[in-house]
């Protein structure tokens, strides 16, 4: 089944497309959710959110984008709004992943510790570094960063889930890079003596 099949199918309310649907795009989906929530449970909650969402509305998904570009849009979308109502946890990954070498440089890479819960104590001060400087980010940021660096979708596509513009994307992302390393360099900076 194409995926013109598949939404004509699930406009005319085909409970096997409906299932061909959530067989297709559950990973997609979950890993979305997954990317945002950073707890499999709520990725899997929301996930079902947003196949219901879809079930609900798909007579009014206009067809100019591809179904799975459609459902990142709505996995995203659910997965903000549960992070609105729930304390917006976020991802942390190696900061010199998303930076490079110049964030790396100001101090900001995991210290050689002997004891390891030196480096446990460590790691959660860069985790929750890293959460509130994301935190800090505008919404369309906040989107664009995580879509492109964490679930490490192509501008292109970004764009398209976002509803927006190529070059507006890359913008987003640009502002989002370095309002994270300003923040980041600033708290790092207040806590060094």
């Amino acid at each position: 089944m194409n995926d013109q099949e598949l939404i004509e199918g699930l406009k005319n309310n085909n409970q096997q497309a409906f299932r061909f649907l959530v067989e297709r795009y559950q990973d997609l989906v979950v890993s979305t959710c997954f990317t945002f929530l950073r707890d499999r449970d709520d990725a899997h909650d929301i996930a079902q959110e947003v196949f219901i969402e879809v079930y609900k509305s798909i007579g009014r998904f206009r067809q100019d984008a591809a179904i799975s570009t459609w459902l990142y849009r709505i996995a995203a979308n659910k997965s903000l709004n549960f992070l609105r109502r729930h304390n917006n946890r976020w991802l942390f990954i190696p900061l010199e992943k998303l930076f490079g070498n110049e964030v790396a440089e100001k101090k900001l890479t995991e210290p050689d510790f002997t004891k390891s819960e030196d480096k446990e104590h460590e790691f959660d001060i860069r985790i929750r570094m890293m959460h509130k400087a994301i935190d800090k980010l505008p919404e369309s940021q906040k989107t664009a960063f995580t879509l492109h660096k964490f679930n490490y979708l192509p501008y292109k596509e970004v764009a398209e889930i976002m509803e927006t513009s190529l070059p507006a994307v890359e913008s987003l992302i640009h502002r989002a890079k370095k309002k994270i390393q300003s923040e980041l360099i600033r708290m790092i900076e207040k806590q060094t003596p």
